[in-house]
Formats: structure tokens, sequence, C-alpha cells
């Protein structure tokens, strides 16, 4: 391990967390700064303030299921920084390089200074007869073979063009973290537990299921996808089948981003965040219809045929719609000639009857038939008895 640890070791290890350049984001976690408020705690050698740091830091690790180790290499995958950025899409400055070797040595220091380390200089700070309990739930080792890394590579400098393959691979931040998100606010939520409905679950419209999955392996596969409108009867499982996909090919890249109808306006600002990412996204927008004064369309208009701005090749949107023509329209919005009425209002009436086909696919969802019905009841009594025959 390169720089040898000055003869108080805890003091070194604060030097080390303190001289991060573009990694800060690693220490600045509830664990990671409970882990440095343990190290200021046992600097001081107060005994009260030991026991309780330690305490602290051991809930925190309790509550994650994380050993210490894991902890860390969890955030240098995911850390979102100028290096995990730019590795995504272009090549890297040497400055950048040289930042980053620097970060993983100090990392590498802090990675070793395990829970038995520290366990036993509270011991020896606070007099006790016994170390404090090692909170050690994970073998840290396989998240680096996990991702095809040595853990016994004596320098981490030596790991960074691994970390770079994996950052062009999975991205970085919630992109990483996450398979699922949510727009609220402004802000893009990751989903903890999205939907784990299978494709094999949903019965009936083969046809449509196909032509779904086809356009999905495109933009996975990197080939033009259209938008998609999926339209039907309620309950017809139109909303499941998108749901479906990230169960299906989440694996291999693909992100749901669920966005209402309220927040429509956000698009272009949705589409600028997802551009750069390495992923592909599909933008999911449920139960999509608009009322005749609502220009919220006009958002996912642009999104839907462009402008400007390029179109970015990693997002499409799927919706969903019980409606064939998604802007809500009145017999009084036909032209008719009354004083003060539009001169061109047939051009108004035709911008929104062919707003829906603004999406490069519509699929039709028609009400379940007979067969669809018992073919759904067999299969559900089919799993129903698997489940009892499993508690048995």
């Amino acid at each position: 391990m390169p720089d040898r640890p000055s003869p108080d070791p805890i003091a070194f290890l604060e030097r080390q967390a303190a001289s991060l350049l573009l990694y800060q984001s690693v220490m600045q976690g509830s664990i990671a700064q409970s882990f440095l408020a343990l190290l200021r705690a046992l600097r001081r050698a107060d005994e009260l303030d030991c026991l309780r740091a330690y305490g602290n830091w051991f809930q925190e690790l309790a509550a994650a299921n994380l050993s210490w180790q894991a902890y860390l290499l969890r955030q240098i995958l995911r850390s979102d920084n100028p290096l995990t950025r730019q590795v995504q899409q272009q090549e890297v400055s040497p400055a950048l390089i040289a930042a980053v070797q620097h970060d993983l040595r100090a990392l590498q220091h802090l990675y070793h200074c395990d829970g038995k380390q520290l366990s036993r200089w509270v011991q020896a700070k606070v007099g006790l007869d016994t170390a404090p309990i090692v909170w050690e739930p994970l073998d840290t080792a396989e998240v680096l073979i996990s991702i095809g890394l040595d853990p016994n590579t004596t320098d981490w400098a030596d790991l960074l063009p691994g970390f770079i393959n994996h950052y062009r691979q999975f991205g970085v931040g919630l992109f990483a973290a996450y398979r699922a998100f949510r727009w609220q606010q402004g802000e893009l939520m990751g989903v903890a537990y999205p939907d784990p409905i299978q494709l094999e679950e949903l019965i009936g419209y083969e046809s449509q299921k196909t032509a779904l999955r086809q356009n999905t392996e495109a933009l996975l596969s990197g080939c033009p996808a259209l938008h998609v409108l999926l339209y039907g009867s309620r309950g017809s499982g139109k909303s499941s089948l998108v749901k479906a996909l990230l169960s299906a090919y989440g694996a291999k890249g693909l992100r749901l981003l669920e966005v209402s109808k309220a927040d429509l306006r956000d698009l272009p600002v949705i589409v600028d965040q997802l551009r750069e990412a390495p992923q592909k996204f599909i933008i999911f927008v449920d139960d999509l219809s608009f009322e005749e004064d609502d220009d919220a369309y006009k958002s996912l208009k642009v999104v839907l045929e462009g402008n400007i701005t390029a179109r970015p090749q990693n997002v499409i949107v799927y919706a969903t719609s019980n409606r064939r023509h998604l802007i809500r329209e009145f017999f009084d919005d036909r032209p008719r000639p009354r004083d003060a009425d539009e001169v061109h209002h047939w051009d108004t009436v035709q911008e929104k009857l062919s707003f829906s086909d603004r999406f490069g696919l519509t699929l039709t969802f028609e009400p379940a038939n007979q067969d669809t019905y018992l073919e759904w009841c067999i299969t559900s009594l089919s799993k129903a008895r698997c489940q009892s025959i499993q508690k048995r």
C-alpha cells in the first residue's frame, strides 16, 4: 500500500479523508460521517465519547446491513463526480486521472481500517476488558470480484481502468443505485421497491406484448426506437405491461421514469438530465389525456417530435390512455359560421385530433374475450396451487 501511515494512525486516516479531491461524496453519507466522528472521539480520548461514537457507527452499519468496506466500495461505484461523468462520454484529462489515483489510494487506507481495528482502538482508549462487538455482515471482497477487480491489489490506483469500465457500463449516482424513478417537485427520485410484475404473468394481448418488447429491445441495442401509445379498455393491463419491462430488461440497462400529467411541462428538463447517461430510459406517462384548455400536451409534443435540440437516442416515451384521441374535443369545437369564430378553426381541430398520431406506434387493447378470461383463470389457479404446495 502506498504512503506509509504516520506514527499517529488515527490522525493519518483523518488526513486521508480530508485530502479527497473528487470523491468527497463518498465520505458525506451518514455511515461515513459516523466513522469520522469515531476517529475524532478516539483522537480526543474521551471515554464516553468513544463509546457513544462507536455505538452510533455500529448502528448505522447494522441499519444498512453493510460492512464498512462494502459501504465504501458502494459509494465509490456510485460516486457522481467530474471523472465518473466524463468517462461515460469522452476521454478524461490527465489531471483528473491523477486526482482519482490520489483519491483511490486515500480511500484504500480508509478501507483497510476495518471494524476489528476500530474495536481494538476503542478497547485500548477506554480500558475495556473485552473489545466491543464488531459488525461484519458481508464478504466485501465479493464486491470487487463482482466487477472484475482483484481485492488483493496492493495499490488501488491500478484498479482505475476497472472502475472506469464499470462507470461506462452502469452509470453513476441515482442511475447506478436505482432502476425505477419518479419525477417529483422538480427532482428525480429513486424508487427503492418498483413493481415486481413479470411479463409472463400478463395473459393475452400477445401481439401487443411482442411489439412492445421488440421496440424496447431496439432501444437497448442502440437502434432507432419509437414512442408508443398504449390505448384501450381500462383494466386490460396496459400499465402493467410497461412496468413489467423493467423486470425483463432492468439488468440490461433499462430504466423506467414515471412522470405524472401534471409534470409534463418539465419534460424538456427531464430529457436533458437523461441525455448523457449510458442507460436507456422509458418515460412512462400513465392514464394520459388532456382537457381542451390544457396546453401541457405541447411539452410532450416537443419530446415526441423534437425541436432544434437533437433528440436523445436513449430516451423514449410510453404512454397509456383509455382514449384514442388524447385531447378532449366537443361538438362545439367544430367550425360553424359564427361571429368572432376562428378563421382557420379546422386547423385547431386537426391539431387536437392528430396529437395521438405523434406517437410512432399505437397499440390497441380491446376488452378481454372469454378465451383470455379463461386462460387467466387457469393460470391464476395453477399459481395459487403451486404456492399452496410450497407452503406445505
